[in-house]
């Protein structure tokens, strides 16, 4: 898989006006798939600070932007039912003319779902409840008129699964995803990746066909991510001022190693 390049532009501490230019300037830039993230609120600084819900911002950045994939890194399964979430993945999908990537996981920021009164439950039972959420979305995808567009007019839709779980989420990314996002260093990228061979080997497929995701600060981890067989390489930035000049550095090196978009 040829090198790509990510930003997860962070909806909080900004007004709406910072991240879509945000947005703007990182089409712009050169990077290959904007993201941003599924809570209601701050992750880090002031936490009743400013923030914006993640699916309407998608819809609006699939009529705002032409070129780059867009989607959540991740989107929390427990915050909507799974039919209601495949139907909302599929109309942006249509809206961006095929451009979401559908980032998926179990959830863990415990705020967010006593603020909106969703129950919490323990670790084990979110996993549970998104390996259950995973063959529902792909079976609405499969009823809905129009169907899916999906990456290059396939009709699938990209799935990005986020997590490290050796029994249950590498095991789901085996089944289901084409993207895996893996929250670690490298030695348990390697380690896990290994695992994830084993789950893909199991329900007849290539661990090869499974897009390797990693979060990167400077272009000296995202090389050596690469050596360990990451390719997509993703940016964080927080508001309000989103600062994009990293991404300048990490395009010129994904053009350096001739897998320019």
């Amino acid at each position: 898989m040829t090198i790509r390049i990510g930003v997860q532009i962070q909806p909080q501490h900004a007004d709406y006006a910072q991240i879509r230019d945000a947005a703007r300037r990182a089409e712009e830039i050169g990077v290959d798939v904007i993201f941003n993230w599924d809570h209601f609120y701050p992750l880090y600084g002031e936490p009743d600070g400013k923030h914006f819900e993640a699916w309407t911002m998608l819809a609006a950045w699939a009529e705002q932007t032409t070129r780059v994939e867009i989607g959540c890194l991740v989107t929390c399964n427990s915050y909507r039912n799974p039919e209601l979430l495949a139907d909302m993945a599929r109309t942006v999908d249509h809206i961006s003319d095929g451009r979401l990537v559908f980032g998926i996981g179990s959830g863990w920021f415990e705020r967010d779902y006593t603020e909106y009164g969703y129950d919490f439950g323990t670790a084990g039972s979110r996993l549970d409840a998104l390996g259950e959420a995973l063959p529902r979305i792909e079976k609405r995808w499969s009823e809905l008129n129009p169907a899916p567009l999906g990456r290059s007019g396939s009709g699938r839709i990209p799935v990005m699964i986020g997590g490290g779980g050796e029994k249950k989420t590498l095991k789901y990314v085996a089944k289901h995803a084409d993207i895996w996002h893996s929250f670690s260093d490298i030695p348990t990228l390697e380690r896990k990746h290994g695992i994830l061979a084993e789950h893909c080997k199991n329900v007849g497929r290539d661990v090869s066909e499974i897009e390797v995701s990693v979060e990167v600060s400077d272009v000296e981890s995202a090389k050596a991510f690469a050596d360990a067989g990451a390719t997509l390489f993703t940016h964080g930035v927080n508001g309000p001022d989103y600062d994009l000049s990293f991404l300048e550095e990490l395009v010129a090196w994904r053009d350096s190693q001739g897998s320019a978009t």
